[in-house]
């Protein structure tokens, strides 16, 4: 049974968090042979005041610019 643990700085909405599940879901049973009845995934969100990289919190980054991201089929 695939445990898998996914950290986001930030927040998702619960759409966004949906599709992420079943996506995850979907490779293992792709890649790996597993039922996605075996596929147990946790989604946490980190407060970007609560996690640092490069010696600075999150939060005091400036924002990335946004880029949109192709679904791994290939269709959009």
């Amino acid at each position: 049974m695939p445990f898998i643990d996914i950290r986001i700085a930030g927040t998702a909405t619960r759409e966004q968090k949906a599709a992420i599940v079943a996506d995850v879901t979907r490779s293992m049973g792709v890649h790996l042979g597993k039922p996605a009845a075996a596929v147990q995934v946790n989604i946490t969100e980190l407060s970007l005041e609560n996690y640092g990289a490069g010696g600075i919190l999150i939060a005091d980054r400036p924002a990335p610019a946004t880029q949109e991201v192709a679904p791994a089929n290939g269709t959009r």
